[in-house]
């Protein structure tokens, strides 16, 4: 039976990564420099953490640096994730950047929805609402796993701008937080209801540090203001 992943990587620029560690309720970000981004990316592929260290320290050696030092440094590093438990847990394969992608700005708010668009908005909210606020999220992986095995078509890009923007007024009715994780993944559940499909992405950036979660249609990114300087942000997770 195959192991369900807790922990989920995005690469990114200059090297270096965020892992979104799922054992926690909601999940928990840690952003790693380049190279303890390199020195997670080698143990998590089934390197041995000795054959890691010595290609690191052989590295800086070439750059000049103390290979006492740098066995120092990096056992001290790897000694870190260990006491984060990040070494004991299983970890998905990173995806690799997709590089630029369109990005679909939200529909205006007096767009005309269908009452089918609107019901799947308000149970496809109401379904993401329950299971993040009364499980932790790993729970909601999970769900939306299990969903990918029905059939649907994907969803054409205006055909997810519609059901993001009946998630999204589903929302302003919800007393309490509907933020990117709760609106993309009742989009998610909201399209399967309406017998479509696309593509919940959970992701981070650098500089400053921060995560996101949105939907995609194909290659397209819905729903986002693509002026915004948030962007680019690089998926860790893709369902």
């Amino acid at each position: 039976m195959p192991v369900t992943p807790q922990l989920y990587t995005a690469r990114l620029p200059g090297g270096a990564a965020a892992v979104m560690d799922t054992r926690t309720r909601r999940g928990q970000w840690r952003h790693f420099n380049a190279t303890a981004a390199h020195l997670w990316h080698q143990l998590t592929s089934g390197t041995p953490l000795d054959q890691v260290l010595d290609d690191l320290i052989d590295h800086f050696a070439r750059q000049g640096a103390d290979r006492h030092t740098a066995r120092a440094d990096l056992t001290a590093l790897t000694g870190q994730l260990g006491e984060l438990g990040l070494l004991d847990a299983p970890a998905a394969p990173a995806p690799h950047p997709a590089g630029e992608q369109p990005i679909r700005p939200p529909l205006p708010e007096t767009t005309a929805l269908t009452a089918a668009d609107r019901a799947a908005g308000v149970l496809g909210l109401a379904a993401a609402l329950l299971l993040l606020r009364c499980a932790p999220i790993r729970t909601s992986i999970t769900a939306a796993h299990a969903l990918t095995r029905a059939r649907r078509r994907p969803a054409a890009a205006h055909e997810a701008d519609l059901l993001l923007l009946a998630v999204r007024r589903a929302g302003l009715s919800w007393p309490g937080r509907s933020a990117c994780l709760e609106e993309s993944l009742g989009c998610f559940f909201a399209a399967w209801l309406r017998g479509r499909r696309v593509t919940w992405v959970i992701g981070a950036r650098t500089a400053p540090a921060a995560a996101h979660a949105w939907i995609q249609a194909g290659e397209e990114v819905i729903g986002q203001d693509p002026s915004d300087r948030v962007w680019p942000y690089t998926p860790a997770l893709l369902i």
